[in-house]
């Protein structure tokens, strides 16, 4: 659906995104995520073709943004991170205002609108001026406008930004039930967002694309953590003859150890058989589990760049973002 090939931006001297690829498929819910002045902002303003790259190309349904920038936008749902809603306006009339830039008119209007109310929950505050609303109840606002028009590809700009845990949750359960029918790009820094929401992660540090991976395959592992009081020479006589074992390890916990595994075997059942083992073996187990590496660990070791570097980066993206 969407497909991003070698695209770069510049502002000035300052490279905002550097050569980045990557391609999106019918459906799909991504992650986009990255410290701030990542360059996640600038992306986005391309993926919407609001700005156009400095070199490479976006295209939306295998023709390039730039030559008909109105087809993707007619299909398109944005909800950028500091939403420009009208205070003095009531829920129904900017909800109204935004539907008629859209495109939509008559009864097309107001049955999209009654369908977005719905699907935001905002029913009750039909009547209600924005201004009058809790941050929460704006961000849902900001969702029932990005969603009119049934869009094919939804952008979401840091959508649980300041909320309490009960409006992320809702947030949450709504994006879900938006991603059925859309495909949904979710920027945002909360590593939390992207494991309960997402199909997969881009990862962009200082503007160059470092990670793409599979929420699924982050998952998968190579090794199993142990925890254990038994004697270290215990350990290994009763894991000797396992085929799957590569190598055993003790880490910096005076009771923890990794059990490193060989291709083509399955980490839980390697924990089934070395409980087993262990147990028959009289060896007490505080601990046993896959060793997985978690996206905070990933994206933390990914940005593993000075303070000064990130400070300066973030400096000159906002600055940059603020003029366009």
């Amino acid at each position: 659906m969407l497909e991003v090939r070698s695209v770069s931006r510049r502002y000035g001297d300052f490279k905002a995104v550097d050569d980045v690829s990557f391609a999106v498929t019918q459906g799909e819910v991504v992650g986009l995520l990255g410290h701030n002045g990542a360059g996640k902002t600038t992306m986005m303003k391309m993926l919407s073709g609001f700005l156009e790259p400095d070199s490479g190309a976006v295209l939306f349904k295998g023709q390039p943004v730039h030559e008909d920038r109105s087809r993707l936008q007619r299909e398109l749902g944005y909800l950028p991170e500091n939403l420009p809603v009208y205070p003095e306006l009531s829920v129904a009339s900017y909800l109204d205002y935004a539907a008629q830039l859209k495109g939509l008119r008559g009864e097309e209007k107001r049955s999209d609108i009654r369908r977005v109310l719905e699907a935001t929950e905002l029913q009750a505050r039909l009547l209600s001026p924005i201004a009058t609303l809790s941050r929460g109840l704006k961000q849902r606002v900001g969702v029932a406008q990005a969603i009119l028009g049934h869009p094919s590809l939804l952008i979401l700009d840091e959508p649980t930004n300041g909320l309490d845990p009960a409006q992320t949750e809702s947030m949450r359960a709504l994006i879900r039930h938006i991603s059925e029918s859309a495909t949904v790009i979710l920027s945002t820094h909360i590593m939390q967002e992207v494991e309960a929401m997402c199909d997969r992660a881009l990862i962009i540090r200082r503007g160059r694309l470092a990670v793409d991976a599979s929420l699924q395959d982050l998952q998968k592992t190579s090794r199993i953590r142990l925890l254990s009081s038994a004697a270290e020479a215990d350990l290994r006589a009763a894991l000797a003859d396992v085929g799957w074992l590569a190598s055993f390890e003790r880490l910096s916990g005076a009771q923890e150890y990794r059990l490193n595994i060989r291709d083509g075997h399955d980490a839980g059942e390697c924990v089934a058989q070395a409980v087993r083992l262990l147990v028959e073996k009289n060896i007490p187990i505080q601990g046993i589990a896959p060793d997985v590496q978690d996206l905070q660990s990933l994206f933390l070791e990914v940005n593993a760049a000075t303070a000064a570097d990130s400070t300066t980066g973030t400096q000159n993206e906002d600055e940059v973002d603020h003029v366009a």
